[in-house]
């Protein structure tokens, strides 16, 4: 039976590092900043927890969900840039994986947003690891803290 996606959170609460709650003046704040709605999925996750590593506290921690402070553009994160040539404005970073690798959120239309995977020696090459943040969560909890897209079937 799949969990529910108030149960991956609860999980999340309950068996990880979760950070304090964001409020919802930090929510709205940072829709005007990035100019896209966090939708559903991702607004319940900021509700409970701003950010937060599974399995283990940083700096071991594979999947490093960033708080709303620290989500940014791609290409500001992985180029330094704001600049259209190097990857579409729509593009943030919400996870890093600690190894040059990061899993973005494409804001480009409505939630649930896509999850894709960039690796900073390659980016902006991307690939869709999932096609929804419950998704992502999803399977991140389960993959005993290995990156799974990158786990052989």
């Amino acid at each position: 039976m799949t969990p529910s996606f108030d149960q991956l959170l609860d999980a999340v609460v309950r068996e990880h590092y979760p950070h304090p709650p964001a409020t919802e003046l930090e929510i709205a704040a940072f829709e005007a900043r990035a100019g896209w709605p966090l939708g559903p999925e991702l607004r319940a996750f900021y509700l409970r927890c701003n950010g937060a590593e599974l399995f283990a506290p940083l700096p071991e921690a594979n999947y490093s969900i960033l708080s709303l402070g620290e989500v940014q553009r791609a290409r500001i994160r992985m180029r330094g840039t704001d600049d259209d040539s190097v990857s579409p404005g729509t593009w943030w970073v919400l996870v890093d994986c600690q190894d040059s690798d990061f899993i973005l959120v494409d804001a480009s239309g409505r939630a649930p947003y896509p999850m894709l995977d960039a690796f900073h020696e390659t980016f902006p090459q991307v690939k869709q690891v999932a096609a929804s943040f419950g998704e992502f969560l999803s399977r991140a909890l389960t993959s005993r803290n290995r990156l799974y897209w990158l786990q052989k079937p």
